[in-house]
């Protein structure tokens, strides 16, 4: 493990790493990439074709009265807002429209609906946008010691079309969206000299969606792995506050679900890797290319965030590919909108897609460019 600690630390410390890449090397990463951005054109497209579009549409009108997740969830808010206790509203509201109830995960966890109570839809939904330009505001500095002024305006309109959903009316229904804007904010914020704003908003993260423990757990390891053991204590701290939290979340639902109730299909459909480029396609502004186009256009930003450099890169890196992961082991095809979770920074990483491909075509020619 130190040996891989050892070289993960010299790679984040190389600007435009892949520059460096030996020739074979970076012809085969290069290879790589052309391969899946045209195997993207075939199997993104085929997700929304024949039994997975079936699927799909069955998901987005669920139950007899045909409502779809937002609605499920704004009923839910104006129960709770009426003085209805939450696991009490939530539990009667997705029985009432054959959702399932079991396991426990199948009820969100009360966090966004108290927020929704306290604020009210409306300004909440003001205060995702006013985060995302706090993101964008954060971003334009930390990259200007790497980057041309053309990345860094390229990557704050990436950043702003990526945050997308927060813009819409469902912004504030949306547990993934929200907990994707904080986990943007947790990257942007991180310095190794003070982790206390990271921290802070990975808890709010996870207290909206644990789909956001991904993220945590990779951070708990890189900080053991760089010996920095306060902040890896704090952070294992913060998972364990977080597996409490879940505990009594269980105990909610538990109270509430006495017999009957529709049980969740699972989550080990290994849909695939063209499962999270869907749900980039569907979730952002690409909806509205061809999906033949917008496919490898949701490649690209993975390996424009490789081809960046820094510890914040490097980690941004490892969070999307493992999260890609796990949705393409246990996602279903409706949980599509997954992908919210990774959004908006992993769509920055498109500003820096040109000179990705640029680093490693002259890598593979043994030519490597000077300067940024």
């Amino acid at each position: 493990m130190r040996g891989a600690a050892i070289w993960l630390t010299r790679w984040c410390a190389l600007e435009r790493p892949l520059r460096h890449l030996p020739r074979l090397g970076a012809l085969a990463v290069l290879l790589a990439l052309v391969g899946a951005l045209a195997w993207s054109t075939q199997a993104v497209p085929q997700m929304t074709t024949g039994a997975n579009q079936a699927q799909v549409a069955k998901a987005q009108k669920n139950g007899k009265k045909g409502i779809g997740d937002y609605e499920l969830y704004r009923r839910i808010h104006k129960r709770v807002d009426a003085g209805e206790g939450y696991y009490a509203a939530a539990i009667a509201e997705q029985r009432a429209n054959r959702y399932p109830v079991k396991p426990f995960v199948t009820v969100r966890l009360p966090t966004l609906a108290y927020l929704q109570s306290l604020f009210g839809l409306t300004t909440l939904g003001h205060i995702l946008v006013g985060m995302l330009v706090v993101s964008i505001g954060l971003y334009l500095p930390l990259t200007q010691d790497r980057t041309g002024l053309a990345e860094r305006v390229a990557g704050a309109v990436a950043l702003l079309l990526g945050g997308a959903s927060l813009f819409v009316k469902q912004g504030p229904l949306s547990h993934e969206s929200v907990a994707g804007i904080l986990l943007t904010l947790a990257l942007l914020s991180y310095r190794t000299t003070n982790y206390w704003p990271t921290l802070i908003l990975a808890a709010m993260a996870l207290a909206v969606r644990e789909l956001a423990l991904p993220f945590v757990l990779l951070w708990l390891v890189l900080a053991l792995v760089a010996r920095r053991w306060r902040e890896a204590g704090w952070v294992a701290g913060l998972v364990g506050l977080f597996a409490l939290g879940l505990w009594l979340h269980s105990l909610g639902v538990a109270a509430a679900v006495t017999e009957g109730g529709l049980a969740s299909p699972g989550w080990k459909a290994l849909a695939g890797p063209a499962l999270p480029l869907m749900g980039m396609v569907r979730m952002t502004p690409l909806l509205m290319l061809p999906t033949w186009l917008a496919a490898p256009l949701a490649v690209l930003p993975l390996v424009g965030w490789a081809s960046l450099g820094g510890k914040r890169a490097g980690f941004a890196c490892l969070a999307f590919v493992g999260f890609f992961t796990m949705m393409a082991l246990f996602a279903r095809v409706e949980n599509y909108y997954w992908i919210l979770i990774v959004l908006p920074a992993y769509a920055a990483g498109l500003a820096f897609a040109p000179r990705a491909v640029a680093d490693l075509v002259a890598a593979a020619r043994g030519k490597v460019a000077s300067g940024n």
